[in-house]
């Protein structure tokens, strides 16, 4: 148990099913929770829940992420916003979509980087930035091609981030997880042809659970990975060792 006493942390897509998860971790493990996203009802029962800050914005404006972050005292950021888009081939890809999901996912992640990050480096306490990518963006996925751009370019962000803000000791790392079987989840993964084929390539052969994803995330934020920057680390069951 990692111990996060007098550190403030900046959660984004905090009412979804990791983001949640990682606020109560982060909250469990000592930390003041800055509870972010745009389900204002939604952060208003999390925040009750558990003490987090509600900090409701719009990902895909930047004066919504300015406003919201750019004043906030954290030592940490886990960068959890996220859409999932449609499930289409590149040559049926709707665009409008595709535009969405990247606005959405890397550019939402970008500009809270953006705006958080000189608050950080003008405290001159260093700290952590956490990336939530996915398994998309290690592997071909059919159907993901607006949702594995999205979360490349994260990757991509996760990796430039690192080396422009570790001189100022913050480090930056990504998440890239395999599916947790959410409701969004389902209207993909549970259909009988695309759900027991994919787990049948996994080592370990299972759905993740949002728990599952939140510990590593913490571990990335404390000073247990004080040396480690610039990674992308799958959490997947061993799906991308194939």
């Amino acid at each position: 148990m990692a111990d996060f006493t007098g550190r403030a942390v900046l959660v984004t897509g905090a009412t979804g099913g990791i983001g949640a998860a990682t606020v109560r971790r982060l909250v469990a493990d000592g930390a003041t929770v800055y509870a972010g996203g745009r389900n204002v009802d939604g952060l208003a029962a999390l925040a009750d829940e558990t003490g987090a800050h509600p900090v409701p914005f719009d990902l895909t404006s930047e004066d919504d992420v300015r406003d919201a972050v750019s004043g906030l005292p954290v030592d940490g950021v886990v960068n959890c916003g996220g859409f999932g888009g449609e499930i289409a081939t590149p040559q049926d890809t709707d665009i409008a979509v595709f535009d969405k999901v990247i606005s959405i996912n890397a550019r939402g992640s970008l500009l809270v980087i953006k705006h958080v990050a000189p608050g950080m480096i003008q405290r001159g306490r260093g700290g952590a930035i956490v990336n939530v990518s996915s398994q998309a963006s290690l592997v071909a996925l059919p159907g993901h091609i607006s949702y594995g751009s999205s979360k490349a370019a994260v990757d991509n962000i996760t990796r430039v981030s690192a080396l422009e803000l570790g001189p100022h000791n913050i480090r930056v790392n990504s998440v890239n997880p395999t599916v947790v079987m959410t409701e969004m989840s389902a209207s993909h993964w549970g259909h009988p042809e695309v759900g027991p084929p994919f787990l049948a390539q996994m080592p370990l052969g299972r759905w993740a659970t949002e728990d599952e994803i939140a510990g590593p995330i913490v571990f990335l934020l404390s000073d247990d990975a004080a040396m480690i920057t610039g990674v992308c680390l799958p959490i997947d069951g061993g799906y991308t060792c194939r």
